[in-house]
């Protein structure tokens, strides 16, 4: 159930709906997304952000 929950960035309310019932924008997933030792991709993330955060 989990990977259902949604939340609003706006108005921080938790829905199970992609539209939050109140404000009526859309939501986000509430949880981040899950970390693998096997992300092939991983390096050049970290690489580029700390890039990023030097200059």
């Amino acid at each position: 159930m989990s990977n259902r929950i949604r939340r609003c960035p706006h108005d921080r309310r938790y829905t199970l709906s992609p539209v939050c019932p109140v404000c009526g924008r859309s939501c986000r997933p509430a949880h981040p997304a899950r970390f693998s030792p096997e992300d092939r991709y991983g390096s050049y993330r970290r690489t580029v952000r700390r890039w990023n955060t030097s200059q």
